[in-house]
Order: structure tokens, then sequence, then C-alpha cells
């Protein structure tokens, strides 16, 4: 229209070329270029800089006589430990799961158990960055890292592994689960199948509620207080979430009888996904709480500085680890967790599958939270993968149907993603015929057989 005093001026805008990917760890920028959200929000001082100052002095008359200016400084780059293809299978697959099972929400997350650092961390529904005022503050939620749930069976390991650390229980001690039924006073305790007796090792592996709960009385609250803390639970665990949940967990000196008993089946017990992948990394890598981190590296002016490997805490002895790990293989080889097996691997896991409280009730609705944590190759593990399915509405709600599923393809990706070499069945070497060679024809005694030669063209002195 050419009006006085009407024009255009440039300015410079954030732009996220992969849209959806890793949105809700990456976060977003408001209109003057400050981190709204996410990492953009955490580090905001970091990546932006400073800008740059200009002084001057003038007479009465406004006329200069000195100038100091204080250029700009640039920002820093932060070096993620997110990989791109993991990223964008775990936001495929647990789309695909919430999809398939009609629940409202649901978050996974890979994890390397050995450094902490965190591969990828998807939430749905997810949001475009580019576009994050159209977006639903439900939409933009990072569920990984802000959503309390009870763990449910999950939650069992924590309660296995004071057990076996403390030396209250062995695997293959008997425990009588009551035909799955417990009591205290009014509330009676129910497993979904009725046995009788149990090794502590198949109360794991059939994931009964009365022989945790049993486990947990001999522990006592205060021992089992203490794993729980350790493993990290109730406080935040992460620099690189400001705003995480810290969770929550009771006072074990206020602990009843029925509330320890809840605890030791994961009830009355609030974590979050990151907190559950960071404490069974833990086992994975026989002991050691690692600090999570999506930061690998700042780089400023040319300098890149890594980010150091941190070790919070020990939880558990190697032994206990292992003896664990080996038990959690066999949730996966023949419990409840048979649709997690990875062709060629062993796998070690724990399903879950909690109701959830509404309006102050477990009654009058039918909401679960649906869930699988679990490491793989389990004995060299590579992936600690956690998902969680939140009110699956059609075709089940048990964690080993709605949440294992996804974190098997999830996992397979992911192992042949880095070329992960089979762990089960391992194929044998490839062993190669030289046809082309000569028989040698002995004078004396029968014909030797044909050289059998490997790929790399040498003999094998273990053919035949």
């Amino acid at each position: 229209l050419d009006l006085e005093g009407i024009g255009f001026m440039k300015e410079s805008r954030r732009f996220y070329p992969n849209k959806e990917l890793a949105a809700h760890l990456l976060g977003y920028v408001g209109v003057d270029s400050t981190g709204l959200h996410g990492i953009e929000a955490t580090y905001d001082s970091l990546i932006k800089g400073k800008p740059g100052t200009v002084l001057v002095q003038t007479d009465a008359r406004r006329h200069a006589f000195s100038r100091l200016e204080k250029p700009p400084t640039t920002g820093a780059s932060l070096e993620l430990t997110i990989d791109e293809f993991l990223q964008h299978i775990a936001e495929r697959e647990l789309e695909a799961g919430v999809k398939e099972f009609r629940a409202l929400s649901g978050s996974a997350m890979v994890m390397d158990p050995h450094t902490g650092e965190i591969l990828a961390l998807a939430s749905y529904p997810t949001f475009n960055p580019n576009a994050f005022r159209q977006a639903s503050a439900t939409a933009r939620r990072n569920r990984a890292v802000q959503d309390l749930y009870e763990p449910g069976s999950t939650f069992k390991f924590v309660t296995a592994s004071a057990a076996l650390e403390e030396q209250v229980i062995r695997p293959s001690d008997a425990i009588d689960v009551s035909a799955g039924l417990i009591r205290f006073g009014g509330r009676v305790i129910n497993d979904d199948h009725k046995y009788e007796v149990l090794s502590f090792e198949d109360v794991i592996v059939k994931s009964s509620n009365v022989g945790a709960i049993k486990v947990g009385l001999k522990l006592g609250a205060e021992r089992l207080g203490l794993y729980i803390n350790r493993f990290g639970f109730g406080r935040p665990i992460s620099p690189d979430f400001p705003g995480e949940s810290p969770g929550i967990v009771w006072d074990p000196a206020n602990l009843t009888d029925s509330a320890l008993a809840s605890v030791s089946m994961g009830y009355q017990v609030g974590v979050t996904p990151l907190q559950m992948a960071t404490a069974i990394s833990s086992i994975a890598n026989g002991g050691e709480l690692l600090e999570p981190r999506v930061v690998r590296a700042v780089v400023r002016a040319g300098t890149r500085v890594p980010v150091p490997r941190k070790v919070l805490r020990r939880t558990v002895s190697a032994g206990t680890a292992a003896e664990l790990t080996r038990i959690m293989e066999a949730v996966v080889e023949r419990g409840t967790a048979t649709r997690a097996q990875v062709a060629g691997y062993t796998v070690a896991g724990k399903t879950g599958t909690s109701k959830k409280l509404v309006n102050g009730s477990y009654l009058g609705h039918s909401n679960y939270n649906a869930s699988f944590i679990g490491f793989v190759p389990s004995r060299k593990p590579v992936y600690t993968i956690i998902v969680v399915i939140d009110s699956p509405r059609a075709k089940s709600y048990y964690g080993g149907a709605v949440a294992a599923p996804v974190w098997q393809r999830i996992a397979d990706a992911a192992l042949r993603h880095r070329g992960v070499p089979p762990t089960l069945n391992a194929p044998p070497p490839i062993l190669v015929a030289r046809r082309d060679a000569p028989r040698e024809v002995q004078t004396a005694g029968p014909m030797a057989p044909p050289s059998i030669r490997n790929a790399s063209g040498t003999a094998d002195p273990g053919a035949g």
C-alpha cells in the first residue's frame, strides 16, 4: 500500500528441518529466539551466546566524542547422544502401538546401559516444533520424563534385587503363594493365576503378586526403601531435564504392611520411564547407577569438551545383577514376556500391567498402564529399552501383549542398525570347499578328502 512509516524488517527464525522428530527432546524457541521447551530451554544461555553492546559518550549538543564497542559472542553447539535412526524407529513403533491398541498415549526410550547415554526418547502424541502454538499442551508434554505412573510388575526387579542382595531368599527357594490370594484386613490382593507353590525365580517369571508381597514383607519396609533409593527413585536423576518429575516414594517409616505389600508389587510408588530405564540399566551393566544424559559434548570456539560418564552409586553387587539377569531371561523365554523375544538374541526383561488411579480409586474403570522394560543382548547388553502404553482400549491391556511387541520391534531394528552379532543359536562360520584344487592321491592307504577351507581361504583344522 506504500504507506509512510510502514515497511519490512528481516528477522532470523529457528527452523527444525526434521519437524516432529525428537520434538519433545529438542523443544522450541519463541519469537525472540529464547528457548521455551526441551534442550532449547535447558541450555538457552549456552546456545544463544551474548549480544554485543555499543557505549557512546556525547556532549550536551549530542555530539559523540568516544565510542566503545563490545562484539557479540557466538553461542556454543551441543552434540547430542540421540541416534537419528533409532529415534525414528522408536517414534514410528510407539505411534503404531498406541494406534493399534487405541491407547491415550505412550512413551519409549532407548539407552546405552554402560554410559547412560539416551539414544532415543519418544512420546506420543507428538507435535511440530515449527508450529508449536498449534499443538495442545498434552501433545507437547515429554511423557518419558514428566509423566508419573505406578509401574506395577516391572518394579518387581527392585524387590527381587533387594531380596537377593540381602540374602533373605534364593532363586530356588519355594514360596507358598496361597492359590493367588492374600489378605490385609478387609483388603484382598489376587494373582491372575492360582498357583500353589512357586520358586522365587518363578514368582518373577510368572509375575506373582502374592509371591512378591511375601518376599517384600520378609525384607521389611526399611531395607526395601533403602534399595528403592539406591536405584534412584524419588528424586530427579538427570541435569538435562529440569522439568523432570522426581516421582513419589513413601517414607518407609510410614508404610503399613498393606502399603508395603503395594510397593513390593509396584503400586503406591510413582516413577517416570526415565527413572525405570536408568534403574534397570544398573542391572544390565553389573550394578552401577549411571546419570542419564542427552548431551555428549559441548563445542565452543572450535573446542569440543565431552561430557564425562558419571557413576552415581552402586545399586547391587555384580553377582546379584548376574543372577537377576538370568531370572529376567526366563521371563522372556517362558514367562509373561514371550512376545518380546528377538530372533537370534537373548533378552532379559519384565512386563508390567498396573491399574491406574482415577479420581482416587482403582475401581469403576478399566484404565491400565501396560509396560515392558528390558535389555538386549542380555549377557553383553547394547541397549536398554522401555515402552509404556497409557490406557490401551482394544484387544488387551496386559504389558506382555501390548508393550512387549512394540519393544521387540524397536529392539530388532536397533540390533540390526548397530550390526550386533547374534548371541542365541549363532550360525556357524561359513566353510568353502576349494573345488578347483587338485586332490592328492596317496600311494598307500585311503584317498585323502578334499581340502576344506574357511571363508578366508586358509585351511580349517576343525573341518570334518
